[in-house]
């Protein structure tokens, strides 16, 4: 059975997606938001990488690389 009249949260769900429809099409200083997400994300996965980098397990596998690589 198919209902024509819509609920009370359909209608709200709708009407906050236009808002929002609303609210982003104007695109003034998106580009400073796209930066500063990009500056944190990359600022993020360079302290991730250092961590990871600098663990114990990471130098000794480093370190047991580079030596077996000498002494060959």
């Amino acid at each position: 059975m198919i209902h024509h009249s819509q609920s009370a949260l359909q209608r709200a769900a709708n009407r906050i997606v236009e808002l929002l429809g609303e609210h982003y099409r104007d695109e003034r200083g998106m580009s400073t938001v796209e930066y500063a997400l990009g500056t944190v994300a990359a600022a993020a996965f360079g302290a991730l990488l250092y961590t990871i980098v600098t663990s114990d397990a990471v130098e000794q596998a480093l370190t047991g690389i580079f030596t077996r690589a000498l002494n060959q």
